[in-house]
């Protein structure tokens, strides 16, 4: 890691159509630039692609055929770039979704290019994109590839995505606003929809649809927590982050609330929430539940991630919990340059899940690469959701903002520990992050390393807020051993 001295320069930071104002900001010194190559352990770069120099959130990577695709969604677009244009078109494009082929990952190839909502930052964009196969899902043509995406904070979309170089919209579910981070379950259809629905006393709760047909979604039910609901009054609970659904099989639901702050984990058994009556009353809203965790006013719950029935060396002479279930929990830091409490993640034993409890929490150490100085948002974002045996309960690939993708060795969630990190090189296209100091707005360039996804090859996905691209990425040396990968 390099170790940075704040150095105090001058650089020219704010340009719009009516002025131009410069102001002081602390460059560290060694800290990453143009050129510079990436930092890294025992993770190397596979290869990447620019995104055509669009704001990435979540990628999602679907074997299709013999190929493998891969759906990045983005955010809308910044104020003095709203609209790139894209190379396949020639034409300026809001942010949307941005579909490449990854079969080789040395030389992704764009494939096609959906545009969003107009809009800026959150507001515009796609951001969210889950795809199932047509031959897992019911009632699906089997020949057929589907995407669900979120069209900016008003609707969400599905797609017929067989020809990935020419997706074909099916249906909207419009009406809406705070669309974000949806969940399908590709074997039956179910999907728990982010939305902010008329009523609803928060801008995020859940539209929980039947999609096994895509063309033709049926409405389940709306869900939130007993207060969200519009018929309450009085205080009202951290609205949803996203779900993470373990289908019929399991029976189990795990609800994230809150995003840097509040945080609640909400455990669900999923028939009761999907066969149980469906007006949002009090009684109602607490049926399916089973277990809930509070967390600190200091933390949210942005991903929540299941390792289940997982066994724990240390206690493997016991005569009871030897094997133990998991949810980890990893919070999203929101403000440039450390001006909030540190997110990170932290591990949930649920094994009892009348009463879960945190048993471990893990951070990247500040001072190791002076990040508070870096620019932009330091702390944890996300992880791979890919339950692809490759990686699940062996290593989590968390985002950590400016400090990169960060690997860890999670076989025993009581001791988690770092194996390896890559932090990716800035570019000519990396987007600058600012702040204020009373009335003086000052900026830096960092990597953003935003949503990561897996794929079951032993490929990691890194999508960057800051208008750098998708880092494909392999692991090398000793976590690339406990992978197994040869």
């Amino acid at each position: 890691m390099k170790t940075a001295v704040a150095k105090q320069t001058f650089a020219l930071l704010l340009c719009s159509s009516f002025s131009c104002a410069f102001a002081p900001f602390a460059l560290a010194e060694g800290a990453p630039k143009i050129g510079d190559p990436p930092e890294a352990m025992n993770v190397r770069l596979a290869g990447m692609s620019n995104l055509q120099a669009r704001s990435a959130y979540q990628p999602t990577v679907q074997k299709q055929g013999d190929r493998y695709i891969a759906y990045v969604g983005h955010h809308g677009g910044s104020a003095d770039i709203p609209k790139p244009v894209n190379p396949l078109t020639g034409q300026p494009e809001f942010n949307g979704t941005s579909i490449l082929d990854v079969t080789d990952p040395k030389n992704p190839k764009y494939l096609s290019h959906v545009p969003g909502e107009e809009g800026l930052d959150e507001a515009g964009g796609a951001q969210m994109v889950r795809v199932c196969d047509g031959k897992s899902l019911p009632n699906a043509d089997k020949d057929a590839v589907y995407m669900l995406r979120v069209f900016g904070n008003s609707a969400h979309e599905i797609w017929n995505v067989t020809d990935p170089a020419k997706p074909v919209v099916l249906a909207r579910l419009e009406g809406l606003k705070g669309t974000h981070k949806n969940f399908w379950e590709c074997d039956t259809g179910i999907a728990y929809l982010v939305s902010g629905a008329p009523g609803w006393r928060v801008p995020r709760m859940t539209q929980i649809c039947d999609l096994s047909n895509p063309a033709k979604p049926v409405k389940i039910r709306d869900f939130g927590l007993s207060g969200q609901d519009p018929a309450s009054t009085g205080f009202i609970p951290m609205y949803l982050h996203g779900a993470f659904s373990m289908g019929p099989s399991v029976n189990r639901v795990y609800m994230g609330y809150g995003t840097n702050k509040d945080g609640l984990l909400q455990i669900l058994d999923r028939e009761k929430l999907l066969k149980g009556p469906a007006e949002p009353t009090k009684e109602n809203l607490l049926y399916p539940e089973i277990g809930r965790l509070q967390l600190s006013a200091l933390m949210g719950a942005h991903t929540t991630f299941p390792m289940l029935r997982m066994p724990v060396a240390e206690f493997s002479r016991e005569t009871d919990g030897q094997t133990r279930d998991f949810v980890m929990i990893v919070n999203e830091e929101i403000v440039n340059e450390c001006r909030e409490p540190r997110q990170m993640v932290w591990f949930t034993d649920v094994t009892v899940e009348k009463t879960p409890m945190i048993v471990s929490n893990w951070t990247v150490p500040e001072k190791s690469g002076d990040f508070c100085q870096r620019g932009g948002r330091f702390g944890s974002h996300s992880s791979n959701e890919s339950m692809a045996a490759v990686f699940y309960k062996k290593l989590a690939m968390i985002t950590f903002f400016n400090a990169g993708l960060r690997v860890l060795d999670v076989r025993d969630p009581y001791k988690p520990r770092e194996v390896g990190y890559f932090i990716p090189s800035i570019t000519k296209d990396t987007y600058r992050r600012c702040v204020k100091d009373g009335t003086v707005e000052r900026c830096k360039v960092a990597i953003q390393s935003n949503n990561v996804e897996t794929d079951d090859r032993g490929y990691i996905y890194v999508a960057d807020r800051a208008n750098t691209g998708l880092h494909i990425l392999e692991l090398t040396g000793e976590a690339r051993a406990i992978a197994g990968l040869p």
